[in-house]
């Protein structure tokens, strides 16, 4: 998976985050450190590195989202649909929704977590400029309605009175 950022390409790799530099290339955009190379053209990528070259590589932009978001510090990550939303939390810092396919932001201060061990949920309230949210985290297996993908995690969150419902993971 590859996210690219101004002069810079993040590529997740199975076991490594890498951060490659642009260079000057005469087709397609190309990035290296000098040991990995990564040039991408139109949907398609070759990726030449320690262990060979692998062309014909495909982008999984759903994955990279995850995985920028983990390099950007976030703790733990939900989604939810009807209509779209993901909130981000950084423990100890904050809580940023996302609402109606991104034109709402919001953030938040983190809360103390009040936490039921034997109930496997974790429950944050907090406010800020006139909102409140409470977001319920069960652990307990949930799949996203619009892409089937399978969470560790179901997430209610209640804004303003209004619930959502989705799934999240831990990214740390």
């Amino acid at each position: 998976m590859a996210r690219i950022e101004g002069g810079t390409a993040w590529l997740f790799l199975p076991h490594r985050t890498l951060s490659l530099p642009h260079v000057a290339s005469g087709s397609g955009a190309r990035y290296s450190d000098g040991t990995v190379s990564y040039w991408g053209k139109g949907e398609e990528a070759l990726l030449e590195a320690e262990d060979g070259v692998h062309d014909g590589c495909r982008n999984d932009r759903a994955r990279a989202i995850w995985e920028q978001a983990k390099l950007d510090g976030v703790d733990f990550r939900a989604v939810g649909n009807e209509p779209g939303w993901t909130l981000e939390i950084r423990w100890g810092d904050r809580i940023v929704f996302l609402g109606d396919y991104g034109q709402t932001r919001l953030e938040f201060p983190t809360p103390a977590p009040q936490e039921d061990e034997a109930a496997r949920k974790t429950l944050l309230r907090t406010r800020h400029s006139g909102h409140e949210l409470e977001v319920a985290l069960e652990g307990r297996p949930c799949h996203d309605t619009m892409s089937g993908e399978g969470f560790e995690t179901t997430v209610t969150a209640r804004l303003d009175g209004k619930t959502l419902s989705g799934c999240g993971r831990a990214l740390h």
